[in-house]
């Protein structure tokens, strides 16, 4: 599709022309355009991949991350790993990210661009609306996933071992809102075996075999199941019409209810794992407190029926949580 005729679309500048999603909302909410300035500098052959990888803005890539980040933490904890080992290991696992979220979001966008024709919000997507073909994409998403088989090289072999349930989840994930209401938890799942990951790059041999490391994937799959609700929430009409499943369709206008269940289980595993390591009272204040304070404003604030607002509290919201345990891990590995 020619610039001109993104700019007709509203996907690119401008209003959107009637029956489409203007602009201005899809650049705020993975529909297809981006919210980066800095994406307009670049080649406009490659802003179609932009968006199709979710860089701008780029909450994808770090709710990614942030999990590998917690068993990076975790594992330096506990092994006393020396500083510089640790940041590198960081360093790492945030390279490899990058190319794994650039490979997801791609594969998750090729299955699902029959069902992103049907949704207002994603309609205007790049593989939706014509601007990257099928093939291309399967391509990126390739080149992508080898870039993330690279990084594993230069890790721990524990480590490559431990990405083989990631790599199988989220190979399945597009199809488990076809098949069972709650994708949430395999998306979760997908995000959450991160922290094996990463324990496994910074220096843990059998990092599954960690009741410890394995309380924090618990809270991040709950955490996953949480803001991605909320974020579910955005299509949740057009989502009955077509039949996809998720917790949002299930739960429907009693989705709040239900959210603050994963939200108490969170609380407990967070205590669980800090009994388990023995953490310091920052670690419960930060950590805890910060998570469950953050989350659960998220979900008692949170407007269901403004679209605006479920993106916000999706891809602002969730910043609060992640900085909260990051902090309360780096004080625990500080030994504060």
């Amino acid at each position: 599709m020619s610039r001109d005729r993104q700019e007709e679309k509203g996907l690119v500048n401008g209003d959107a022309t009637e029956g489409e999603v203007p602009r201005d909302t899809l650049s705020q909410q993975y529909g297809g355009g981006h919210a980066g300035g800095w994406v307009n500098l670049l080649p406009a052959s490659w802003v179609p991949y932009v968006q199709l990888a979710r860089l701008s803005p780029p909450a994808a890539l770090f709710l990614i991350y942030f999990p590998h980040a917690f068993g990076a933490l975790h594992a330096a904890r506990a092994h006393s790993l020396p500083a510089a080992a640790t940041v590198r290991a960081c360093a790492q696992l945030l390279g490899g990210s990058f190319f794994f979220s650039n490979a997801a979001h791609a594969w998750n966008d090729l299955i699902d661009a029959p069902i992103d024709r049907q949704v207002a919000r994603t309609r205007g997507r790049p593989i939706a609306r014509g601007d990257v073909s099928p093939r291309a994409a399967f391509a990126f998403a390739a080149s992508q996933a080898v870039g993330a088989a690279a990084f594993l090289l230069v890790l721990p072999p524990a480590a490559a071992v431990a990405a083989v349930p990631t790599i199988v989840g989220t190979t399945y994930y597009p199809w488990a809102k076809r098949h069972i209401h709650f994708p949430q938890l395999v998306l979760g799942f997908c995000l959450a075996w991160g922290v094996v990951v990463g324990a496994a790059a910074a220096a843990a041999e059998r990092p599954w075999a960690d009741v410890a490391a394995l309380c924090l994937v618990a809270a991040c799959i709950l955490w996953t199941t949480i803001y991605d609700t909320i974020y579910a929430y955005q299509d949740v009409a057009d989502d009955v019409k077509i039949g996809v499943k998720s917790t949002a369709v299930l739960f429907g206008a009693h989705v709040k209810y239900f959210l603050w269940f994963p939200l108490l289980l969170l609380g407990i595993c967070l205590v669980l794992y800090g009994q388990l390591v023995q953490a310091g009272a920052l670690y419960y204040v930060v950590t805890v407190g910060g998570s469950v304070s953050s989350l659960g404003a998220m979900i008692a604030n949170v407007k269901l029926k403004d679209d605006a607002s479920c993106w916000w509290w999706f891809s602002c919201g969730f910043w609060f949580t992640g900085i909260s345990i990051t902090v309360g891990l780096l004080a625990g590995y500080l030994g504060l």
